[in-house]
C-alpha cells in the first residue's frame, strides 16, 4: 500500500511487522527499501526480510512491560509461492527463504532464538508457508512446527492460506497453521467460495510464566470493501463449525462463547 497509509499499521499498535511472504517484493528492491524505511520510522520492527541475508534473519524484539521480551522470527518456504530469486544473499536484498522443512533447518532456526534469548522471553518464530486454500496442512510442515516446539519455541505462527487453517497445542505451545487474512484485497475474486474467505479471526493467545498456553481467544470478523467488522452470529458459527473440525485431528477442539467468540478448550483462559 502506499506510505501513506501507514497509520493503519499504527492504529492497531502493531509492534512487529513480519515481511517474509511472496509479495514483499512486489515492487522490486525500491518497493522493499521504501518498505523498510516507512516502518522503521512508525517505529514498527520487521522480520523476515532485509537489505541482505544478515538483517533478513535478524530477529526483531519487544520488551514487555511485565519484564521478559518477545523474540520474533519471521521466515517463508518455498511452498508459499517465494520466487527464488527473491531470496536475501550477503550482497542481495530480500526474503529470509529456508532451503526446506528438514529437522536441519528447525535447528538453524531455533538456533538464532538461543543466541538472543534471555530467562523469562517468549520466542514466536513466524512462517510463510503452503498453499492459499484448502484446510490440508502437509506432513512436514507439521513435522517442522513440531521441531521447534521441541527446541523451546512457545508461539509457531504460520500465514499464506486466506482463510484459517488448524490450530494444534503440542506440548502445551500453540502452533497455528495457517491465521488467514485480516486485510485484502480480495473481495469480488469469485472461484473459492466454500472457504468464505471474507471471514477473517483475530488471534488474541495469552501465555502462562513458563510460556505455554494459557488460553486462546478468538473474534470473528468479516471483510467489506477493505474494513473489519464483528461477524454475525451465523458466520461466527460457521467459522467455529470449521474450525473445530478441521483442528480436531490435532486433538484440539474449539469452543463458542455466547458472545460469538471462540476459544481452545482444554487450556486455562487467563492473562
Amino acid at each position: 500500500m502506499h506510505p501513506r497509509n501507514v497509520g493503519c499499521l499504527t492504529a492497531a499498535t502493531i509492534d512487529v511487522c513480519v515481511l517474509a511472504n511472496n509479495h514483499v517484493l512486489d515492487f522490486g528492491y525500491e518497493g522493499l527499501a521504501e518498505t523498510l524505511q516507512t516502518l522503521r520510522r512508525a517505529g514498527v520492527q520487521t522480520a523476515g526480510a532485509g537489505p541482505d541475508l544478515g538483517e533478513a534473519r535478524r530477529p526483531a524484539i519487544i520488551n514487555l512491560p511485565a519484564g521478559g521480551r518477545v523474540i520474533v522470527v519471521a521466515v517463508a518456504a518455498r511452498s508459499s509461492g517465494v520466487p527464488e530469486d527473491w531470496a536475501a544473499t550477503s550482497k542481495r536484498p530480500g526474503v529470509d527463504v529456508v532451503p526446506d522443512l528438514s529437522a536441519s533447518t528447525a535447528a538453524e532456526v531455533a538456533a538464532r532464538i538461543a543466541i538472543e534469548r534471555r530467562p523469562g522471553d517468549i520466542a514466536v518464530v513466524s512462517i510463510h508457508w503452503g498453499s492459499n486454500w484448502g484446510y490440508e496442512v502437509s506432513p512436514d510442515q507439521v513435522r517442522f512446527a513440531r521441531l521447534l516446539v521441541e527446541a523451546g519455541v512457545n508461539v509457531v505462527h504460520g500465514h499464506s492460506s486466506h482463510h484459517p487453517r488448524p490450530i494444534e497445542v503440542y506440548e502445551g505451545r500453540l502452533i497455528l497453521y495457517g491465521c488467514g487474512d485480516s486485510i485484502n484485497d480480495y473481495e469480488g475474486i469469485g472461484g473459492h467460495e466454500a472457504f468464505r474467505g471474507d471471514l477473517a479471526l483475530m488471534y488474541l493467545p495469552s501465555l502462562t510464566d513458563a510460556g505455554e498456553l494459557a488460553g486462546l481467544r478468538m473474534i470473528p470478523m468479516q471483510r467489506r470493501q477493505m474494513r473489519l467488522g464483528r461477524a454475525s452470529p451465523a458466520d461466527a458459527l460457521w467459522l467455529w463449525g470449521m474450525l473445530n473440525e478441521v483442528s480436531r485431528p490435532y486433538g484440539t477442539r474449539i469452543a463458542v462463547e455466547p458472545d460469538g467468540e471462540l476459544i481452545v478448550e482444554g487450556v486455562r483462559h487467563g492473562t
